[in-house]
């Protein structure tokens, strides 16, 4: 389950240059941030979730000796910088936001407080595991909103990337807030409830279509749910459906129907009249067949009346959003006396030119609980920037140009920071959250934001921000790059 424990999940360059770090004495203190460009879809959020994986992963993360055996047999390392790998364990610090937390562009969600050799190591497997996850968990979360938070079953096994993306994506696709997934290793390893219905092989394989429901009735009489389009979803279908229901209801049994091909909207009509008309207003309808959240919540706002809605292929896999597109980059840096100084990547294209310095988020919500703005500021050691309520801020935007607004923090106003210790070494400085919890988390996370920010569609965008005294800091910096042109 977790292949991440090993040394070599990572990108070539980053043990060739942990390598030239080691042999010019270089492995000095260093800071590195994860953060994100760009919301994924077009959406106004996103769902940070992979932290549980990453922390039991890196108190795993070690080089065996088959590891050192293959890396020697490259003829690329050093003999002594082999020996240095085989004792390497994670030994800074690593900081972040809570799992399951709401999150928007440019801040930071993850900090990692080490060494350059430890730090360029690690950042293939961070990316890794926080880009997927994140990325699933967040659509999961679309699809639930678009179905008004109805019952969404995670259906993407066969169509995942692989057995381990199969596996992460159901992890994630359950904190975005599925009810449960089909993928049964996932249940096992997670404690996912694991939920499903039939195949049309089912169907096929009987000499009836009501010979195929009634054997499925007899054999689960307390989760029998009939897929009716085999063959013509109303001649047939919902009337074998319905032939088999009344023979369950006769024991004191429900019955449910699935639709996984044709109009969605108009089955689902024709189906629910039908259902309603027999006698089975309570019959739930369950729909499938490459759903998304923009399919769902079309559909929705239609008014179809579809009780659960089960999602594949464009869940697991993102659908037209390949990749999360988190990256990792350096803001802090050990100089030669010992002194921690700011680190900034410069770019022609502004959304490429970082933001440096150790930073805090701080999220401000109003004396009603609804967030209101992200501020980004200097967490550093000695100058830290501290929001104080009673005192008027102006907050710039993070590309350091003219953008800002302008905000007082009044008594009401409640300022969390987001950024949290959670690892020291090998110690775990907070218990293991549960799915479930992580789940909830999701949930009410997402009712602090107006319902602007949450549109499928051409959502409102979130004010995510700098502080004066970091907006400050970025300009110097690119002021004195500038001057050395």
């Amino acid at each position: 389950m977790n292949s991440g424990s090993s040394g070599l999940l990572m990108d070539y360059y980053s043990l060739t240059m942990a390598q030239g770090y080691w042999k010019n004495n270089m492995n000095r203190r260093a800071v590195f941030e994860v953060f994100f460009r760009r919301q994924p879809w077009n959406g106004g959020f996103s769902i940070f979730a992979g932290l549980e994986t990453l922390i039991e992963t890196l108190k795993d993360f070690s080089f065996s000796k088959e590891d050192l055996d293959y890396l020697d047999s490259l003829h690329t390392f050093d003999d002594l910088f082999l020996d240095y790998l085989k004792n390497f364990r994670f030994q800074g610090s690593l900081w972040a936001m809570d799992e399951g937390t709401i999150i928007f562009p440019h801040e930071p969600i993850i900090r990692l407080d080490s060494n350059l050799i430890e730090s360029q190591i690690l950042e293939g497997l961070i990316l890794n595991i926080i880009n997927f996850q994140s990325l699933i968990a967040t659509k999961s979360a679309r699809v639930v909103l678009a179905s008004n938070n109805g019952s969404v079953i995670e259906f993407g096994l066969r169509r995942a990337q692989g057995p381990n993306g199969a596996l992460s994506a159901s992890r994630a696709a359950f904190i975005g807030g599925v009810l449960g997934t089909s993928n049964v290793l996932a249940g096992k390893h997670y404690g996912i409830p694991v939920l499903g219905t039939m195949a049309h092989a089912w169907v096929l394989s009987f000499p009836s279509e009501l010979e195929a429901f009634r054997s499925f009735a007899s054999l689960y009489p307390d989760n029998a749910i009939f897929l009716i389009d085999t063959y013509d979803t109303l001649k047939s279908g919902i009337q074998n459906a319905i032939i088999a229901g009344r023979e369950l209801a006769a024991k004191g049994k429900n019955f449910g129907v699935r639709l996984d091909s044709g109009d969605m909207h108009y089955l689902s009509v024709e189906v629910r009249r039908l259902l309603n008309e027999a006698g089975f207003p309570n019959a739930n309808i369950s729909v499938s067949n490459d759903l998304d959240e923009f399919i769902i919540d079309t559909l929705t706002k239609a008014g179809a009346p579809v009780d659960s809605w089960g999602v594949g292929t464009r869940m697991v896999t993102g659908g037209d959003e390949a990749a999360f597109n988190g990256v990792y980059k350096l803001t802090a840096k050990e100089d030669k006396t010992g002194k921690l100084i700011p680190a900034m990547k410069f770019s022609d294209n502004p959304e490429k030119t970082t933001t440096p310095g150790i930073k805090q988020v701080w999220r401000i919500k109003d004396e009603k609980g609804f967030a209101l703005a992200d501020i980004i500021g200097l967490d550093e050691e000695g100058n830290p920037d501290i929001l104080e309520k009673d005192k008027s801020y102006i907050f710039w935007h993070h590309q350091a140009d003219y953008r800002h607004f302008y905000h007082t923090i009044t008594k009401e106003d409640q300022i969390e920071a987001l950024l949290k210790k959670r690892l020291e070494g090998q110690k775990d400085l907070q218990e293991p959250v549960s799915l479930s919890k992580l789940q909830e988390k999701v949930r009410e996370g997402l009712k602090i934001f107006d319902q602007s920010y949450k549109r499928i569609l051409y959502p409102h965008i979130y004010k995510v921000s700098l502080t004066e005294g970091l907006r400050t800091l970025k300009l110097d910096l690119i002021k004195n790059h500038l001057g050395k042109r």
